[in-house]
């Protein structure tokens, strides 16, 4: 059994966190940057192509890092794609306007992987999988 939250102590006074990237490495550079841009509809932040390799960064907004255990996986997922389905790691991307969001998506290699839901805190949440395999929640606040 874990240590429950409020056992962990006082943490220690470190630098803040000043800014969340998750690095994808795909094999097909071209096809997920055109998912992730026109898919979402995101100009690059920044991009560069050094003769050692290519690389993108999209700005998407206020990140935050979600931690679960199993047992709140399986139930996000019950609740998103009627059983367990995704990986260690899931984007949620909350976008507003959910339904343009998944004919863009599906347009550029997205995979469905159940349709729209009400969750029971009141969002409407769709869930896809990106062109790699990647599992995203796409979520709209009602």
């Amino acid at each position: 059994m874990g240590v429950p939250i409020d056992d962990l102590g006082e943490p220690e006074p470190l630098p803040q966190v000043l800014q969340l990237r998750v690095a994808i490495t795909t094999s097909d550079y071209e096809r997920l940057v055109r998912f992730y841009t026109v898919g979402l509809g995101i100009e690059p932040a920044d991009f560069w192509d050094n003769g050692q390799g290519r690389g993108l960064i999209l700005t998407m907004g206020t990140a935050t890092l979600e931690i679960f255990d199993v047992a709140q996986a399986t139930t996000v997922d019950a609740i998103e794609a009627g059983e367990r389905v995704s990986g260690p790691i899931r984007f949620a991307l909350q976008v507003p306007d959910l339904a343009a969001a998944i004919d863009r998506l599906l347009a550029n290699g997205a995979t469905l992987v159940h349709p729209p839901v009400i969750t029971p805190w009141g969002d409407r949440n769709v869930r896809l999988q990106d062109p790699d395999g990647m599992q995203i929640t796409l979520f709209q606040v009602q």
